[in-house]
């Protein structure tokens, strides 16, 4: 099935990059406002963010599998993977932002990345790794209540990937995690506003 499509370019971009990545032949996950366009309500988005393990023996290959069209600090990409932290590479045509994050060291962090799933992109057969809609939902919830709880448009993204794709969510996870993340009573907020007409 095609998932809904938000802004081409950001799409064509992360297909780039996660090209790349697996030339590199290291593992990933497209997340952020990408995902949850996917996932739920489609919205322009100025920025890719991919998480991924990308051993630091391949990261010349990785580069490389990227081409002129990238603008990349090596030695930022190299600090970012070590440390489970983000590095910004850019691609320069469309002067696009792509976040890069090496997966963190949480018992969270790895569940996430163990749940990603590949799902088609383009009527032509084009797949992009994604984080699945549940951790979409917890990350974005985690990002809503770091940023003091205010920003409308984590929430929104919240409130429509709920709607959109919670039918085939696995309910147990995402309320084991939400518990364990002290998101709960945020979820349950959420839950029921994706349920208002």
């Amino acid at each position: 099935m095609t998932a809904n499509a938000p802004a081409d370019d950001a799409v064509d971009v992360a297909l780039r990059v996660t090209t790349a990545i697996e030339l590199a032949e290291s593992a990933y996950f497209v997340g952020g406002s990408l995902t949850s366009s996917l996932q739920g309500e489609p919205r322009a988005t100025n920025d890719v963010d991919i998480v991924l393990t990308l051993p630091l023996g391949r990261l010349h290959s990785f580069v490389q599998a990227l081409g002129s069209d990238f603008e990349v600090d090596i030695d930022m990409l190299r600090d970012a993977l070590l440390r489970g932290q983000s590095a910004n590479i850019f691609y320069l045509p469309a002067v696009l932002k792509i976040d890069l994050f090496g997966v963190g060291p949480s018992p969270y962090d790895e569940a996430e990345f163990s749940r990603r799933r590949a799902v088609k992109v383009r009527a032509s057969g084009e797949e992009l790794v994604l984080k699945s809609p549940e951790d979409t939902v917890l990350r974005k919830l985690l990002w809503y209540r770091a940023g003091g709880s205010i920003s409308e448009r984590q929430w929104r993204d919240v409130v429509e990937v709920l709607r959109i794709s919670g039918a085939g969510m696995d309910d147990g996870y995402l309320d084991r995690w939400a518990n364990q993340l002290a998101l709960s009573e945020l979820l349950q907020k959420a839950s029921a506003a994706s349920r208002s007409p």
